[in-house]
């Protein structure tokens, strides 16, 4: 499953991500697969249905994978089936205030968050101008705390949405859009993982064992600290 340019619809993409429960966007984990290497160069931002590219719009949209920057700060596919087990390994026992009073997360984190909870969905441009950080030096600050959130598992890319002007018209780039982890898998009736960080993390070691090689899981293993 490390050829190129194997994979050319949804749907096989679909049986891939299932399978292998894990598919960063670009090449990430070693000894592992990617959505770009799986898939033929000259069908990405075509627009069509062959498009990778908009493809991983539809997974979290259809609730059949959590896409976020899960990962290094790498963009990632989670399977439905995975996912429950995802967030309990790679997120904290701490709600993400507790973890701000104990110096472990950002205010900006704490800041987005809050909006995030409030506003489900929300787009990119108008949590900045919610956050108040629109401006040009505050950037960084917005990304980083983004980032934050989503390695923590604590949001979730949740789609995209079409920039309209004041007539309603498609104007301009797609937007990305965010919600909760939370709400994310209730959407989707995802249960909650029920044991503790521990066994969840043996439930992905064991998925694992069977559909990954030697090299991705001692890779995995070592930067999630399963």
């Amino acid at each position: 499953m490390d050829e190129q340019g194997i994979v050319t619809t949804y749907e096989e993409m679909t049986e891939v991500v299932n399978r292998l429960g894990i598919l960063p966007l670009a090449q990430l984990i070693p000894g592992h697969p990617s959505l770009n290497r799986l898939t033929k160069a000259e069908n990405w931002h075509t627009g069509s249905e062959l498009d990778p590219w908009a493809w991983r719009a539809r997974f979290p949209g259809e609730g059949l994978a959590g896409y976020g920057k899960f990962i290094r700060k790498k963009a990632v596919l989670v399977s439905r089936e995975w996912f429950p087990a995802f967030v309990k390994a790679v997120g904290s026992s701490m709600e993400l205030e507790e973890r701000y009073n104990n110096g472990l997360a950002s205010r900006e984190a704490v800041q987005l968050l809050q909006i995030i909870r409030d506003n489900e969905g929300i787009e990119t441009r108008e949590l900045r101008s919610l956050a108040e950080m629109k401006a040009k030096e505050k950037k960084t600050a917005f990304d980083n705390a983004l980032n934050e959130l989503q390695g923590t598992a604590d949001i979730v890319i949740s789609g995209v949405k079409a920039r309209l002007n004041t007539e309603g018209e498609v104007n301009g780039w797609n937007s990305t859009s965010f919600e909760t982890a939370a709400r994310w898998m209730k959407e989707n009736n995802l249960p909650s993982f029920g044991g503790s960080r521990e066994e969840a993390a043996e439930w992905l070691q064991a998925a694992m064992e069977a559909r990954w090689t030697n090299e991705a899981q001692a890779w995995i293993n070592k930067v999630l600290s399963l």
